[in-house]
C-alpha cells in the first residue's frame, strides 16, 4: 500500500513538472506580471481613472463605495455641526427661547450627522429642516446636492460597467477539456469543441490560434515567446460563424503546420502552449468580446475524435447533450503527419501509441431471412 502512494505521489509530482506554468490559463486569464515599471507611469493609471475603477476588483469597488458615501455625509455633517455652531444652535450654547436655528432640531454633532444623510440620500423624514434665516446655510445645500448627485451617477456607473463587461459574457461560452487529433474528410486535423450555453448568437465570430513556443534563430537569439499562427475552420468556413450550436474547430496537419513534425509519441515531449481566440459580438448586448483557452501537449490526445453530441427529437427540434461535450472516443489514425500524407497503408495505434499490428478479420455469417412475403 504504501509503495502504491508514493508512486501515486511520484506521478503527481513527474505530471506536475512536465506542466509548465501556462501564458494563458483554461479560463482565459493571462498569467503574466509586470516589472522595474517607472513610479512616473503610474500617474497613467490616475489620469485614466475611469477605466481603473472598472478594472479593480469588486471588493475595492464596495469599499469605494461604502468610503466615498459615508465619508461624504461626515464632512458635510461637520460643516453643518459648525454652521449650528456658528449661530448658536447647540445645545451647549444655550440658545434663547426665541432663537431662529438654521437648521431645526440639528443641537449636536449626531443631528447634524443625521441632517447631512438625509439631505444627500433625500430621505426627509420631517425632524430637521432648513430655515431661510442663513445663506450658508442655504449655499451648502445646494453644493451638497450637486456633490451627491456626483457621487451617485459615478460609482452607478462603475458597478454597471463592471457588470456588463464582455469578459461576463464570454464565461458562459465554453471549450473542451482537450484536444485531438485524427483523420477528417480525408485530412488529418487538430480538433477542438466550443459551445455557446446561451441562445443568443455571438454575431461575426471569428476563430484563430497562436502556438506560443521557445525557438533559437540562426543567429544564436532565444525567442522566448515566439508565436505561430494557427489557421481554425470548421466546415462552414471560419469567418462570419452560425454560432447556435456546439461546433468543432479544425486544424488541418499540413506541411507548413507545426504540428506536421510531431508524432503520437514525440507529442507530449514537446514544450508549446496552443491559445485559441475566438471573437464576437454580442447579440443582446451589442458589445465585443474575446473567449480564449489554452491547451499545452498533455492536453492533446492524438488518435480520438469527439463523440457527436447534436441530435434530432421526435418533435424536430433539435437537441444538444452536453454530458458528451468532451468526451472522445479512440478511433485509427496515423502515428505521425508524415505517414498519414507520405506512407500508403499507413500504421495504426492505440490509445496508448503503441502500433497495432493489425486488425483480426471475422467472417460473420447473416442468419437466412425467415420472412417471407
Amino acid at each position: 500500500m504504501i509503495g502504491s502512494l508514493n508512486k501515486r505521489i511520484q506521478d503527481c509530482m513527474a505530471e506536475r513538472k512536465s506542466r509548465r506554468t501556462r501564458l494563458v490559463t483554461k479560463d482565459g486569464r493571462c498569467n503574466i506580471e509586470y516589472g522595474n515599471i517607472k513610479y512616473s507611469k503610474h500617474f497613467a493609471f490616475l489620469a485614466d481613472f475611469w477605466t481603473t475603477f472598472v478594472e479593480i476588483r469588486w471588493r475595492f469597488v464596495l469599499f469605494f463605495f461604502i468610503a466615498s458615501f459615508t465619508l461624504s455625509w461626515f464632512i458635510f455633517g461637520l460643516l453643518w455641526y459648525w454652521i449650528a455652531r456658528s449661530n448658536g444652535d447647540l445645545t451647549w450654547q444655550s440658545p434663547p427661547s426665541d432663537h431662529t436655528a438654521c437648521v431645526d432640531n440639528v443641537v449636536g454633532l449626531t443631528t447634524a450627522f443625521l441632517y447631512s444623510l438625509e439631505t444627500q440620500t433625500t430621505i426627509g423624514y420631517g425632524g430637521r429642516a432648513l430655515t431661510p434665516l442663513c445663506p450658508g446655510a442655504v449655499a451648502l445645500l445646494i453644493i451638497q446636492s450637486l456633490v451627491g448627485a456626483i457621487i451617485n451617477c459615478f460609482m452607478c456607473g462603475v458597478i454597471l460597467s463592471k457588470i456588463s463587461l464582455p469578459k461576463k459574457r464570454a464565461k458562459t461560452i465554453t471549450f473542451s477539456d482537450m484536444a485531438v487529433i485524427s483523420p477528417k474528410s480525408g485530412s488529418l486535423c487538430l480538433s477542438i469543441r466550443v459551445a455557446n450555453l446561451r441562445k443568443t448568437l455571438m454575431i461575426g465570430s471569428q476563430i484563430y490560434g497562436k502556438l506560443l513556443r521557445t525557438t533559437n534563430t540562426p543567429d544564436g537569439e532565444t525567442i522566448i515567446m515566439d508565436q505561430v499562427n494557427i489557421d481554425f475552420t470548421v466546415d462552414a468556413g471560419k469567418d462570419n460563424l452560425f454560432f447556435v450550436c456546439p461546433l468543432t474547430l479544425y486544424h488541418i496537419i499540413e506541411k507548413n503546420s507545426p504540428f506536421f513534425e510531431m508524432a503520437v509519441d514525440t507529442l507530449h515531449k514537446q514544450e508549446f502552449e496552443l491559445v485559441v481566440f475566438l471573437e464576437g459580438t454580442a447579440e443582446s448586448t451589442s458589445s465585443s468580446c474575446q473567449v480564449r483557452t489554452s491547451f499545452i501537449p498533455q492536453e492533446i490526445m492524438w488518435g480520438y475524435n469527439f463523440l457527436p453530441i447534436i441530435s434530432r427529437s421526435k418533435e424536430g427540434k433539435y437537441r444538444v447533450d452536453f454530458s458528451n461535450f468532451s468526451k472522445v472516443v479512440p478511433v485509427a489514425t496515423a502515428h505521425c503527419a508524415y505517414c498519414y500524407h507520405n506512407i500508403k497503408g499507413h500504421h495504426h495505434h492505440y490509445r496508448d501509441g503503441n502500433e497495432n499490428q493489425g486488425f483480426e478479420v471475422i467472417d460473420i455469417n447473416d442468419p437466412q431471412n425467415v420472412t417471407k412475403m
